[in-house]
């Protein structure tokens, strides 16, 4: 056996992250790279100004976690500029692209994400120690070839669950509103082919290419390029979704690594700049005077915009579900007179009332693992589902856009953990959608949390879910071993990489 103490330590692996620019994926990406830190690889955030200081308080908790634990990297942000498509100053971050920008913005935007090839190239070309993978979303689709010109393996992320990528995945295939009889009838069942369970929508619900051809065209594209990777890395676990990573990896022949919830396992790294301390400790305090799971918590994620005619309704339903509630509103919707109805103030503020509203970013993990919670009125955007799960509360679905009316089927029809409100548009952060009445959303609270024996079989699975999710993320679990999985695979190329580079020098010395 070789005398390794005459070897040159080995370099720690060195991954480096390219987030989106949106919260919903700046922040699993945080975490994530927290996870890889953990387990001794140097990681690299490679991101922009605005979005540098959004992540950099969870960066730092992370780092000095790492202080004090044998073994365990570091995590470093690398800050490239924005580029100037002619957006005003500071607007890096899709959550300030709000509606009242227009799509000329959003455009400029999308444009600006496209023009960080050649920065990144650059770094890839000069950074040390040299990058032995790369973590980029999937909305930046040139990464794959930019990776491969430098010999960097390429994984993908988006943030999504494996059975929306699978859901999507037959929709670029196929193209089923295509070949669907049911041109004029938005209400028309459509079927995704080729997947494990029969999965149908509404024709309304899904992407139709006919009238959206430009983002069509920019998924395909995406896709295909995230086809030609290394494999893509989820914020999921095997045990949540099991017959879809199967799909995957053997029907698709796609390579996954299933790493979550990365929230979990880095015990909510969310920034804490994001919100006020005192919002958060207010809503906590007001959270221990409730009965255990007597709360309904509204959260629509950081990018979803509501019309003041939904909001009313909102407030409607939570008024006449009778329920507690913790109600997050954004920055824009925070012109009360134009909806709130009459008397629903009188409903929020101190302990001994029904209601909580929080403005702006709310502390969403803290706030989901209090007992007083019972369900989550969400739009199913992966992070907040991922997040319920994790804690064990029980879902009203109500998705916008995306691939959020996958993940709703996720919740209703498989998982069984959630109940539906009946939202049937695909619609854009930037467009109206449908109203939905207030007896519908309060007959939907009902449903989840009205002591039925379906809301106590809801409840049930959402437990037996959230000790899963646990467990996942525990030394030994599914998503701890794909972690140290991932981290082999990618030290093991880079062992490849060097020989092939020893024998390549030989040969041109004629050795």
């Amino acid at each position: 056996m070789a005398n390794t103490r005459d070897e040159p330590q080995q370099q720690p692996l060195h991954m480096l992250f390219l987030p989106y620019f949106a919260p919903g994926h700046l922040i699993p990406v945080t975490d994530m790279a927290g996870l890889f830190a953990a387990r001794g690889a140097r990681c690299t955030i490679l991101t922009t100004p605005v979005n540098a200081d959004i992540i950099r308080p969870a960066v730092d908790r992370a780092n000095d976690a790492n202080l004090h634990s044998v073994g365990s990297g570091t995590i470093v942000i690398s800050v490239l500029p924005f580029p100037d498509v002619g957006l005003p100053p500071g607007m890096e971050n899709l959550r300030s692209v709000t509606p009242s920008h227009g799509a000329e913005y959003h455009v400029k935007f999308v444009q600006a994400t496209q023009l960080l090839r050649e920065p990144f190239d650059r770094f890839l070309a000069t950074t040390r120690p040299r990058v032995d993978a790369v973590v980029s979303d999937s909305f930046f689709p040139w990464s794959t070839d930019s990776a491969a010109a430098h010999g960097v393996p390429r994984l993908v992320f988006l943030g999504s669950s494996v059975f929306a990528r699978s859901c999507s995945e037959s929709m670029l295939r196929n193209n089923p509103l295509e070949t669907a009889n049911c041109p004029g009838d938005p209400d028309a069942l459509v079927l995704l082919p080729g997947l494990p369970r029969r999965v149908e929508l509404r024709r309304s619900q899904l992407l139709d290419p006919g009238t959206r051809p430009l983002e069509w065209a920019f998924y395909q594209s995406s896709n295909a390029a995230d086809q030609r990777c290394f494999g893509e890395v989820f914020n999921s676990f095997h045990e949540l979704e099991p017959d879809y990573v199967e799909h995957f990896c053997k029907t698709l022949g796609r390579r996954a690594w299933l790493v979550g919830p990365v929230a979990l396992a880095t015990e909510d790294m969310t920034p804490t700049n994001a919100y006020s301390p005192d919002v958060a400790a207010g809503c906590l305090r007001w959270l221990n005077t409730k009965p255990a799971g007597s709360v309904v918590y509204v959260s629509f994620g950081t990018l979803t915009s509501f019309s003041f005619a939904e909001h009313r309704e909102i407030a409607r339903g939570l008024d006449l579900s009778g329920k507690n509630f913790v109600w997050v509103l954004s920055g824009s919707d925070d012109d009360r007179s134009e909806w709130m109805p009459e008397g629903f103030a009188e409903l929020t503020g101190n302990n001994d009332r029904r209601g909580f509203l929080v403005r702006g970013w709310a502390p969403q993990t803290l706030i989901l693992s209090q007992p007083a919670l019972g369900g989550f009125i969400t739009h199913c955007g992966w992070n907040s589902v991922l997040e319920a799960v994790s804690a064990g509360v029980p879902m009203v679905t109500w998705p916008r856009y995306a691939d959020q009316f996958y993940n709703e089927k996720l919740v209703v029809e498989v998982l069984k953990v959630g109940v539906s409100v009946g939202a049937k548009d695909y619609a854009s952060c930037m467009e109206t959608h449908e109203v939905i009445s207030g007896e519908v959303i309060a007959g939907s609270i009902t449903r989840l949390m009205g002591g039925s024996l379906e809301s106590e079989n809801i409840r049930k699975k959402a437990e037996e879910l959230r000790v899963k999710a646990r467990t996942a993320v525990e030394k030994g679990g599914g998503s701890y071993n794909d972690v140290g999985r991932l981290m082999d695979e990618l030290m093991a190329g880079r062992r490849r990489s060097a020989v092939k580079v020893g024998e390549e020098i030989q040969a041109v010395n004629g050795f």
